[in-house]
């Protein structure tokens, strides 16, 4: 099965000409096959973990920020006989380490204009004008701050840049005062001015040498693509939606630019999104129709946009982005052993990294959405499956004794209104001003009035047309798409990867000030990796969250009303093991968007050629949306 090619998606089957020898191979894959959670492969990578220790023994001392242990590390370097070193090592590792290199470069040697090429040769064209809404973190902000403490970071990058990282070692505190936005105000802070880097050269790498938007960019202009017809739009993600247009006005741009495309080009746009890109778009929808906001008038995405590529979008919210706010934890660090966790103290605390993930309101956009009722209850989760033995269903997990403010598990529901309970008030009502997390289960709470089923914290008893109300503008299960019967919606996103989808946390019995609860990695077994209970996804988006609004969402009429055509095409997580960034055929939340056959559904889509594209099914979205408890008409 694996050596077999199948022809590139919506190609013509009597060509036999349509892939060329560098074009990615596609495995055959019946719409019924399951693909499950994969298991961590540590034991292979045990020479590189070792290097890697090596190096994170040296980081770790650099990020301690004490020049004794700075001088240590170096004096250590200086006296590091690296013939000496390797002569200690097995033989059999070594040419393990050679075999790992030689076959590395080989397979990360990839042409990235190769997609392109190749459709350019069958024909394909620029069509459609194509605007790009990046996602959270993927465009840089550079300083323009003029004060003293901006002037030596002028037109400087202090995310997405070398600049940060020199910043963030050796200058920590005048880092954070810049990274972060007034906790009262949602805005710069007094004397700070951080802004979104503009141009391709927003989002196309995040530091040097990882790229994020580039292959992309590599193979539209293959196919003709250029400045005067393409267009990221950049945006400082760690504002809220509502003041990403007070600041700076970024929806009004984007609906210019939009609209001038439209009519020099004469053809409709392509937008694509990707994750939190795709929540930001979705509000644009609301905001550019929307009576007092963008002055659009309804039918003005019938008008100007063609087709919507929405890739690993987080159209339900991110389980991860709960436990960043309430600990500043996440998988990658709760996995650290005790050496790196000290290094990352020293670096950054839990205290800090919270209060910085909290002082970006546009991180918490991404809180899961829709309650229970999605994401399960205190016995059962609707992507459970079968001999599991923690259920999703209890989303924050106590062991006995290790709570005293919880005396119980709580589900995603109890654990939002835990997390505004337990904040600040700052944090509380940007929350509540922002977002709403409820679900509408008729089409009566979508075009006349909003119940909210969420916690009692949640404004519950706010009742407001959702359609003028901004808050929920980026909750897809309490309003609905634009009455564009011709839109079309492609939801592109990677299946197969280990996900967080819940947690075991245990309180601190010493608190010195906030979080006072963290992630108790002394909880692993089969079903938990150091207090993570992994589900299926992306590797950040849980499945639910990509890809239920596409399998059954926006097919009930009271959140698509105008019967827009949506069409899902997974793509199995299959990294090359040699490759640092998953290869060709990765399904990773961020490096799918160097895979091959994403970049061809892209360039398909824009060259006019997305009807062609057939829905490709591999897991259990349909099964699981099935199961979440959401009324149908």
């Amino acid at each position: 099965m694996s050596s077999l090619r199948r022809r590139p998606v919506g190609g013509d089957p009597s060509r036999t000409d349509q892939t060329s020898e560098k074009a990615e191979p596609v495995r055959l894959a019946p719409t019924n096959t399951t693909t499950e959670p994969r298991k961590g492969r540590k034991r292979r990578f045990g020479f590189i973990f070792l290097l890697g220790g090596l190096f994170g023994i040296i980081v770790a001392g650099y990020f301690a920020n004490h020049n004794d242990v700075i001088n240590i590390n170096l004096d250590l370097l200086s006296e590091l006989n690296l013939d000496s070193f390797f002569d200690v090592i097995p033989a059999g590792i070594l040419r393990e380490a050679r075999d790992i290199s030689q076959q590395g470069k080989a397979a990360i040697n990839i042409d990235s204009f190769t997609v392109g090429l190749h459709l350019y040769s069958q024909g394909f064209r620029a069509h459609h004008p194509v605007v790009m809404i990046p996602g959270v973190i993927s465009t840089g902000l550079e300083s323009w701050g003029t004060e003293n403490k901006s002037r030596p970071y002028f037109r400087r990058r202090l995310w997405g840049s070398w600049t940060m990282m020199r910043a963030l070692v050796l200058n920590r505190e005048s880092w954070k005062q810049h990274i972060v936005l007034d906790k009262s105000t949602g805005l710069d802070p007094p004397g700070i001015k951080l802004r979104a880097a503009q141009g391709f050269d927003a989002a196309d790498f995040f530091v040097t040498g990882y790229w994020i938007w580039s292959k992309i960019l590599e193979n539209l202009a293959s196919i003709g693509y250029d400045p005067a017809n393409s267009y990221i739009a950049a945006y400082d993600w760690r504002l809220s939606y509502s003041n990403l247009e007070v600041r700076d006005h970024y929806f009004t741009h984007l609906k210019a630019y939009i609209e001038t495309s439209v009519r020099i080009s004469g053809k409709k746009s392509v937008l694509v999104s990707h994750s939190m890109g795709s929540q930001v778009l979705f509000y644009f929808f609301h905001w550019v129709e929307a009576e007092g906001h963008g002055g659009g008038s309804p039918g003005w995405v019938e008008k100007h946009v063609d087709s919507w590529i929405n890739i690993s979008g987080c159209m339900l919210g991110a389980t991860k982005g709960l436990s960043a706010v309430l600990s500043g934890e996440m998988k990658d660090t709760a996995q650290l052993n005790a050496f790196a966790v000290y290094g990352l103290e020293k670096f950054l605390s839990r205290e800090e990294r919270t209060d910085i993930f909290r002082a970006m309101p546009g991180v918490s956009s991404m809180l899961p959405k829709g309650g229970n009722a999605v994401w399960g209850n205190k016995t059962w989760a609707p992507d459970d499956s079968f001999g599991q033995e923690v259920s999703y269903g209890n989303f924050i997990n106590f062991k006995e004794g290790n709570s005293t403010r919880s005396e119980k598990n709580l589900t995603i529901f109890e654990s939002m209104d835990y997390l505004l309970e337990n904040s600040d008030l700052w944090y509380k009502a940007m929350v509540l001003t922002n977002y709403s997390h409820g679900v509408a289960h008729t089409k009566e709470e979508v075009e006349v009035r909003s119940v909210s089923p969420g916690p009692s914290v949640l404004l519950a008893d706010i009742r407001e047309e959702n359609e003028r109300d901004p808050r929920k503008w980026t909750n897809p299960l309490e309003t609905r798409l634009p009455n564009a019967p011709n839109l079309k919606i492609y939801c592109f996103y990677g299946v197969g990867k280990e996900t967080e989808r819940s947690y075991f946390y245990r309180e601190d019995q010493t608190p010195i000030g906030k979080p006072n609860m963290f992630i108790d990695t002394a909880v692993t077994n089969s079903d938990v990796d150091h207090g993570i209970v992994l589900g299926e996804g992306d590797g950040t988006v849980p499945l639910l969250s990509n890809g239920y609004m596409c399998a059954k969402g926006w097919k009930l009429k009271r959140f698509n009303p105008s019967g827009s055509k949506v069409k899902i095409f997974e793509m199995p997580h299959e990294p090359d093991r040699f490759s640092p960034r998953g290869g060709p055929n990765t399904g990773d939340h961020v490096d799918i968007l160097g895979r091959q056959s994403l970049n061809e559904l892209i360039l398909r889509v824009a060259a006019g050629n997305g009807d062609l594209i057939e829905e490709t099914i591999v897991s259990n979205i349909q099964k699981y949306s099935d199961r979440v408890q959401i009324f149908e008409e």
